[in-house]
C-alpha cells in the first residue's frame, strides 16, 4: 500500500488533527456514562439550590438524597423500551448476519476504486438503512465497514480503517430518527404511550399518523439532503497516503481473513452430529415450523399495512414485523435462535448503560432540570425559528441522555406544547426534534457499543471524526430546518 505523503487539503488536515485529540482524552462508553451521571447530578443539585430549577412533583429544590432517589428511580422507569430499544438492535444483527446479506456486503465493497468513495459508499448505504431500521444498520454498517477495509486492504486501497467504521455508524448519528424505527414519531401513533397528565393531551386520542411525520414529504426532503451532505464531508475529510490506517492495525491479519471467524456462514446444527437426529432434533430445526409461524406473523404485519397504511406502524409493530422477518428468512429456528445468542453478546453494552442513561434522566425529569432546559430553549422560539430551536434543544438533552424515545417522554410535553402556541404543526415539530436526538450520537459513544466491537475500533478512534462531522452539520441542519417548509411537501 501507498505510504507517501498526500497533498491533503485543509478540511482533511483539520479532521485528522482534531480525531486525534479526541482519541488520546475520550473514555470509554461506560465510564463517559458515569462522568455523565456525575455532571447531572452537579448541576441539578447547584441549580436547585440557587433555586433556578424546583421539581415538578413538589415545587421545592432537590436535595442531595432526593437526587440519589431520582437516579435509582430512573433506572427502572424505562424497562418496556429498553427492551423495545434492545429487540430493535437484535433484529437488526440477526437479519444483517445471515449469510445472503452479508454476501450483498463483499460484492458492495469491491464497488470503490478510492478511499473518499469506499467511506462514502458505507455512509450511504448505513443512512440509507437506517431509514428502514435502525439496529439494522447499525449491525450491517460495521459489518459493512469490516468487510470493506478487507477489500481495500487486499486490492491496495488506502482507506483510514477508523473512519470507515463512523461511516457504518452515520445511520444512528443521522437519519434514523427520521425513519421507520423513529422512537419519536412513532411514539405519537399511539396517545396512550407518550404520557399522562402532560402536554400530550393535545396529541389525538388516535394518534398522530406517520403520514405526518415520517412518510411525510417533509421528513422525506430532510433525509436525502442530510444524506448528501453528510458525504460531501466525508468525501473531503477521508485522510489519505500515509495519514491513513489500514484495517490490519485494529485487527490482525491472521484473524481478518479467517472465514471460520466471521460469523457469515449459517449453522447447520443438524448435520453437527453424525448420530440420527432425534424426533426433538428434527422439531428444532424444522424449516416448515419455522417458515410458517415466519410468514404468518410476517403476513400479518402485511395485512396492517394494507388495511391501515403505514400509519398501522408502531414499535411494537416494527419489532413485530423484523422479529418474524429473521425467523422467515433464516427458517431454521435453531439457527435463528443461535444468532440471537450472538446478538445478545453485541447488544450487552447497550443493555449495561441504558439502565445508567436512564438513571441520569430520572435525575434530568425529577429535578426539573430538563424541563428547564426545554422551557429555556422554547422560550427563545418563533415560529419561523421553532424547528431550529426544538433541533437544538434535543440535540443538548441527547448529548447526557442518549435513547430518542425515553428522551421524548420529558421533552415531549413542553415541545409539543410550544408548537401547537406558535401554530406550528406537531408533526413538524417532532421531525425537528427528531434530528437533534440523531444529531448529538456523534458525540456521545453510547449507541455505538457493538458497532465498535464488530470493527474492533475503540470509540476514542473514531469519535474525532464524528465531532468533525457533528459541526459541519451544524450550520447545515439550521439551514434546512429554518428554510424548509412543512405544508408545501405535503403529499
Amino acid at each position: 500500500m501507498s505510504t507517501g505523503a498526500s497533498q491533503s487539503g485543509t478540511v482533511e488536515r483539520v479532521g485528522y488533527r482534531l480525531a486525534n485529540t479526541v482519541e488520546r482524552w475520550m473514555p470509554s462508553p461506560f465510564l463517559f456514562a458515569i462522568v455523565l451521571t456525575y455532571l447531572v447530578f452537579a448541576a441539578a443539585l447547584v441549580l436547585g439550590q440557587l433555586e433556578l430549577i424546583e421539581e415538578p412533583a413538589t415545587g421545592a429544590a432537590a436535595g442531595p438524597f432526593d437526587l440519589i432517589e431520582h437516579w435509582y428511580d430512573g433506572f427502572w422507569e424505562f424497562l418496556e423500551f429498553a427492551m423495545q430499544m434492545t429487540l430493535i438492535l437484535m433484529t437488526g444483527f440477526a437479519l444483517a448476519y445471515h449469510p445472503r446479506a452479508n454476501d450483498l456486503l463483499v460484492r458492495l465493497a469491491k464497488v470503490p476504486n478510492t478511499g473518499p468513495q469506499a467511506v462514502v459508499l458505507v455512509a450511504v448505504f448505513a443512512m440509507a438503512v437506517a431509514w428502514i431500521h435502525w439496529g439494522f444498520s447499525l449491525i450491517l454498517g460495521a459489518i459493512f465497514a469490516r468487510e470493506m477495509g478487507k477489500v481495500a486492504y487486499q486490492n491496495g486501497i488506502d482507506v483510514h480503517y477508523p473512519l470507515l467504521a463512523l461511516s457504518g455508524y452515520m445511520g444512528l448519528g443521522l437519519t434514523w430518527h427520521w425513519g421507520l424505527s423513529g422512537s419519536a414519531p412513532l411514539l405519537l401513533t399511539d396517545a396512550s404511550q407518550v404520557g399522562e397528565g402532560t402536554a400530550f393531551h393535545m396529541v389525538p386520542e388516535e394518534g398522530i399518523p406517520l403520514s405526518q411525520t415520517i412518510v411525510h414529504g417533509y421528513g422525506i426532503t430532510l433525509t436525502v439532503l442530510s444524506i448528501v451532505f453528510a458525504a460531501l464531508v466525508l468525501y473531503f475529510i477521508t485522510p489519505s497516503g500515509e495519514r491513513s490506517r489500514d484495517i490490519t492495525e485494529y485487527i490482525p491479519e491472521s484473524e481478518l481473513f479467517d472465514t471460520a471467524s466471521d460469523g457469515g456462514e449459517a449453522v447447520d446444527v443438524a448435520s453437527e452430529s453424525s448420530a440420527p437426529p432425534t424426533p426433538a432434533e428434527r422439531l428444532d430445526n424444522s424449516l416448515l415450523l419455522g417458515s410458517l409461524i415466519g410468514l404468518t406473523g410476517f403476513g400479518y404485519v402485511i395485512y396492517l399495512l394494507v388495511t391501515h397504511g403505514v400509519d398501522a406502524l408502531n414499535l411494537n409493530v416494527v419489532n413485530f414485523g423484523f422479529l418474524m422477518a429473521g425467523l422467515l428468512i433464516w427458517t431454521n429456528p435453531s439457527a435463528y435462535r443461535d444468532k440471537f445468542g450472538e446478538a445478545a453478546t453485541a447488544a450487552a453494552g447497550v443493555i449495561l448503560l441504558f439502565p445508567f442513561f436512564a438513571g441520569i434522566q430520572g435525575i434530568m425529569a425529577g429535578s426539573g432540570l430538563a424541563a428547564e432546559i426545554a422551557d429555556v430553549m422554547i422560550g427563545l422560539a418563533t415560529e419561523s425559528t421553532f424547528p431550529v430551536i426544538a433541533w437544538l434543544t434535543a440535540a443538548i438533552v441527547n448529548a447526557f441522555v442518549p435513547s430518542g424515545g425515553g428522551e421524548w417522554i420529558i421533552l415531549g410535553p413542553p415541545v409539543l406544547e410550544a408548537a401547537n402556541g406558535l401554530g406550528v404543526d406537531l408533526g413538524h415539530a417532532t421531525m425537528a426534534y427528531a434530528v437533534g436526538d440523531a444529531h448529538t450520537n456523534l458525540l456521545n459513544p453510547f449507541w455505538a457499543i457493538p458497532l465498535l466491537a464488530i470493527t474492533r475500533i475503540k470509540a476514542r478512534e473514531m469519535f474525532g471524526y464524528a465531532i468533525v462531522l457533528l459541526l459541519a452539520l451544524f450550520p447545515f441542519l439550521a439551514a434546512v430546518l429554518y428554510l424548509l417548509p412543512y405544508e408545501a411537501l405535503a403529499f
